[in-house]
């Protein structure tokens, strides 16, 4: 039975998602990996803002590896101390951190346990954050939309089997990208998509130049550049792309600049 998480949700919405999915967990598969692999020992550090969701998935890790030692942390630094003193096997992250995109700190947080295994949880699944996660080197993904529990459950023991997992929208992103001639990960140098994170916030040229150290006239030579290479000819069309490919989640409400 499936779930809707929205993009930023409330305690009422987590309890909903605990409870819906808590009574599945005892699975088949569960069962097989256990009977499987009876004495198999994992270290698990499971990063995740949402203290429900977060019991929730540490309650699924053990129940998936009986014997792991499963603790959890809510924001980016918090990731970062457990990690360097835990030293996980596996870890699950959520993407957007009260602190910080957790993506940006990545190397951060695995810098105390470099052979930690990394799983990263969204509710932004959308073709930037796929890319990002697939550059960033990620073991899985898996989206907390509408997902039934054996999703987390498949994830753990395909990343514990040494093979990558992405959720099926994640896949049908990732392949979506792949196809496309025209994506922005072949249009775009790293640089460009950086930037175009902070057009898509609405940011002016000043303001984005005071943030990155350059000078206004750079940044509007790159913003004319990037909407040259996307075929865009407007500010609003800027950041209408840049929302609907998920390199800005502002609000339709929130202003747009010139």
């Amino acid at each position: 039975m499936g779930f809707e998480i929205s993009v930023n949700p409330t305690i009422l919405e987590a309890t909903a998602f605990a409870v819906l999915h808590l009574q599945t967990i005892d699975c088949s598969l569960a069962r097989l990996v256990r009977k499987r692999y009876p004495d198999l020992v994992v270290k698990i550090l499971v990063i995740e803002d949402h203290q429900l969701i977060r019991d929730m998935l540490i309650m699924v890790c053990r129940q998936v590896v009986p014997k792991s030692s499963v603790i959890g942390g809510g924001s980016v630094q918090e990731g970062i101390a457990l990690c360097s003193r835990e030293k996980p096997d596996l870890i699950f992250l959520d993407l957007v951190l009260p602190d910080g995109d957790s993506l940006d700190f990545l190397s951060e947080i695995t810098a105390g346990s470099p052979r930690a295994k990394v799983i990263v949880l969204t509710s932004h699944a959308d073709e930037f954050t796929v890319h990002r996660a697939i550059h960033a080197n990620v073991h899985g993904f898996v989206d907390k939309t509408d997902q039934p529990m054996e999703v987390f459950q498949e994830a753990i023991i395909t990343v514990m089997n040494g093979q990558q997992y992405f959720s099926s929208v994640a896949q049908r992103l990732k392949a979506a990208l792949q196809a496309d001639p025209e994506a922005f990960s072949k249009l775009l140098t790293d640089r460009e998509q950086e930037l175009l994170r902070l057009f898509g916030d609405g940011l002016t040229n000043e303001e984005i130049a005071k943030q990155l150290g350059l000078i206004s006239g750079t940044v509007k030579s790159h913003r004319r550049n990037i909407m040259a290479k996307l075929n865009l000819h407007t500010t609003p069309e800027l950041i209408r792309y840049a929302v609907d490919k998920g390199f800005s989640h502002l609000k339709k409400s929130a202003r747009v600049v010139g």
